[in-house]
């Protein structure tokens, strides 16, 4: 994966269609990962071990894992960037290039601009092209996101990182209200990532409108898929009420490298698994059932 071509792509993309995806003569080159997040009970060795015999290329790695009967951070807020480089060249190593980390912090926190700052300098080491952050689920200060973040884009820009923020309820519980807020901010290393199972979970709201609404902005997805019947809960993709191959469709003439960072592989209604051989099999469904979709939709021609 050529990140310098993908982030040149995206900084050229920058014409605001917000009812249309981008259009290019090319097919988006979806990379399908799966997060650490799905093995947090596991050591993060055993998750990067699950995920490559899973049959993963790409990896996102997600916030804890336990180790020694301890929950301890992929690596912590304040982690110099060469324990993140460290980190990115064990993955390499295994056969997996990571494609996404997690902030870890809300945008308007206290502390918010310099935990933002020094995960781009860590993502940016470690060769990881897109920083996930996201609101609290109610609502955040829209006024100091944009100020921050337009703080932020210079930093992201010179670390060849994309920051992407999420749907995760409140008052920016819609990737119409993401783009709203990296729109303001007009700069092509601020851009949103896509949460389907948020939009449905949290607002009650069907996801597949909406996307239409902000797909010239989306450059990543966070996979997780949700039912509101017979239980509510998230799941895996495909177990759930979206459809994806219209949530994707959208984005699937962009030309641009595009991560689909499995978030949830769970099923719906069973309990999680207890051993780490359970989650290996899901994420290779999860894996699998992304790689139909995707292949399928790109056999269409464009409208």
């Amino acid at each position: 994966m050529n990140r310098r071509t993908f982030l040149a792509g995206a900084a050229a993309a920058t014409a605001l269609r917000p009812a249309f995806a981008l259009e290019s003569p090319k097919k988006t080159n979806f990379l399908i990962a799966c997060m650490t997040l799905p093995y947090s009970r596991f050591p993060l060795a055993r998750a990067l071990e699950g995920i490559k015999g899973a049959g993963y290329k790409y990896v996102a790695w997600g916030t804890t894992h336990r180790e020694n009967g301890k929950d301890v951070p992929v690596f912590a807020r304040d982690a110099t960037p060469q324990t993140a480089k460290d980190l990115g060249k064990k993955c390499r190593d295994l056969g997996l290039e990571p494609v996404m980390m997690f902030a870890g912090i809300y945008p308007e926190a206290k502390d918010g601009f310099e935990v933002h700052k020094q995960r781009l300098l860590q993502a940016g080491a470690a060769g990881v092209p897109h920083l996930l952050t996201f609101g609290h689920t109610k609502g955040g200060n829209k006024e100091l996101w944009i100020e921050r973040f337009k703080k932020l884009a210079p930093i992201a820009r010179d670390q060849n990182v994309l920051l992407v923020v999420k749907q995760h309820g409140g008052e920016t519980g819609t990737g119409e209200a993401c783009a709203a807020i990296t729109r303001e901010v007009n700069h092509p290393n601020i851009k949103v990532n896509y949460d389907a199972g948020n939009v449905l979970d949290y607002l009650d709201k069907d996801p597949i409108p909406d996307i239409k609404l902000c797909a010239n902005d989306v450059r990543s997805f966070c996979i997780k898929d949700h039912r509101n019947w017979p239980k509510d809960e998230d799941c895996g993709p495909g177990f759930g009420e979206i459809d994806h191959y219209k949530l994707l469709n959208p984005v699937a003439w962009t030309g641009l490298d595009m991560p689909l960072a499995c978030e949830n592989i769970f099923a719906p209604l069973m309990p999680r698994p207890e051993k780490p051989d359970g989650i290996d099999e899901l994420a290779r469904r999860a894996r699998e059932f992304l790689e139909t979709v995707t292949r399928g939709l790109q056999t269409l021609h464009k409208d």
